[in-house]
């Protein structure tokens, strides 16, 4: 029995026992220090949020492509504008002055 005789000092209050103590300890050991502790589910967090706007981002851009692909199937004086300017494409017998100035 004089293992269980113990006698806290008047400076702790009555309600502080052992068992809370170990519990309070064992949850900030979990949140701090363990492997899946607040911090790294936190940072985890902003990632998953960066790449969402990533993928959004990648949404948006892709469905640009997809339209100007569309237009392109499409349209025929549109693909030919682009092969000429971009390409610098042209017709049978015809002549084609390029300049720098912009």
């Amino acid at each position: 029995m004089a293992l269980f005789n113990f006698q806290r000092p008047k400076w702790i209050p009555r309600w502080l026992n052992i068992p809370l103590l170990i519990f309070v300890g064992f949850v900030v050991v979990l949140l701090f220090f363990g492997d899946n502790n607040y911090m790294r589910i936190s940072k985890y967090r902003s990632q998953i949020n960066e790449l969402k706007s990533e993928i959004k981002n990648n949404e948006d851009s892709a469905a640009m492509y997809e339209a100007k692909i569309n237009e392109l199937n499409t349209d025929k004086e549109s693909l030919e504008r682009l092969v000429r300017e971009k390409y610098g494409m042209k017709r049978i017998n015809e002549e084609v002055f390029t300049t720098d100035i912009p």
